[in-house]
C-alpha cells in the first residue's frame, strides 16, 4: 500500500513538473530541459536515462504548440527548412557523442550552462519585442544555418535551453521578433529536433518507459496552454519565472555534481 502510495506521488510529481516546465517553455520560447531534465535526474534518473526520457517527452510539447501555433499562421516555409537542414545533423552528432561523456561531468556542464542562460535572460529584457526583418546575402544564410548546427549539437548532447537558444539566434539574426521566434521553436525544434535526439538516444541507450505517460500528458497539455498564453497575454511575467528557475535548478545540478 505504502509503495502504491508512493507510486501515485511520482506519476503526479512527474505530470506537474512536465506540465510546468512545457508552459514555461512555451511561454518562453524554450527550456523545458531546465526545469524538466534536471527535475529527472535530481529524482533519481541517471543522466543519459534522463537525457532520453525528456528528448521523448518533449515531442509532446512540440504537438501541443504546434496546433495552437498553426491555427495562427506564425510559420515561415523557408526560414522552417533553414532550421530542420541546418539543425537536424547537429543534433544527431551531439546525442550520439553525449552519451560518451562521464555523468558528473555531463550533470556539472548542465548546471553551468542552466545559469548562464538564466544570467543572459536577466541581462536582455527586452530582446525581440519587436520585429526587425534583415535581408541576407548567401554567406550570411550560411553562417545562420552553421550556428543552427552547432545549436543543434548542444541540443543533442547537452539539451538544456537549447530552444531558448534558437529562439535568441532568430531574432538576433534572422530579425523575427519574440512571439514568431517563439513559435518556429516550438514547432521545429519540439518536434523534429528532440524527435531525432529522442530517436538517437532510444536507439543507443534507454528510455523510463514507466515515467513517459505522465511526462508526456504534462507536455501536450503545457505545450499548448503555453503557446496559447504566449499568443493572447505575452512573456514578461513568465520570463522572471523562468530567470529564476535557470538559478535554482543550475545551482541544484552544481549541488548534485560534486
Amino acid at each position: 500500500m505504502a509503495a502504491h502510495g508512493l507510486d501515485l506521488a511520482l506519476q503526479l510529481g512527474l505530470f506537474g513538473v512536465s506540465l510546468l516546465a512545457n508552459l514555461l517553455s512555451a511561454l518562453a520560447g524554450g527550456g523545458a530541459g531546465l526545469v524538466q531534465l534536471p527535475a529527472l535526474i535530481l529524482l533519481g534518473l541517471p543522466f543519459p536515462l534522463a537525457l532520453a526520457t525528456h528528448k521523448l517527452a518533449s515531442v509532446a510539447l512540440g504537438v501541443g504548440a504546434t496546433v495552437r501555433h498553426l491555427q495562427g499562421e506564425s510559420l515561415q516555409p523557408r526560414l522552417s527548412a533553414v532550421i530542420l537542414l541546418g539543425g537536424l545533423p547537429g543534433v544527431w552528432l551531439g546525442a550520439r557523442w553525449v552519451l560518451q561523456l562521464p555523468p558528473r561531468l555531463s550533470v556539472l556542464l548542465l548546471g553551468l550552462l542552466t545559469i548562464a542562460l538564466g544570467c543572459y535572460s536577466m541581462a536582455r529584457p527586452q530582446l525581440g519585442a519587436s520585429a526587425s526583418p534583415r535581408h541576407l546575402s548567401p554567406q550570411q544564410h550560411a553562417v545562420g544555418a552553421l550556428v543552427l548546427f552547432a545549436i543543434g549539437v548542444l541540443n543533442g548532447s547537452l539539451t538544456s535551453g537549447t530552444g531558448l537558444f534558437v529562439t535568441l539566434w532568430l531574432v538576433r539574426w534572422y530579425g523575427l521578433d519574440y512571439s514568431r521566434a517563439v513559435a518556429h521553436t516550438l514547432t521545429l525544434v519540439g518536434l523534429f529536433w528532440n524527435g531525432t535526439g529522442a530517436l538517437t538516444l532510444g536507439w543507443s541507450g534507454q528510455i523510463a518507459w514507466r515515467w513517459l505517460p505522465m511526462l508526456l500528458l504534462g507536455s501536450t497539455v503545457g505545450g499548448y496552454l503555453g503557446a496559447h498564453l504566449a499568443l493572447a497575454k505575452g512573456t514578461a511575467l513568465v520570463k522572471r519565472c523562468f530567470e529564476l528557475l535557470c538559478l535554482l535548478m543550475g545551482l541544484s545540478l552544481l549541488l548534485k555534481s560534486l
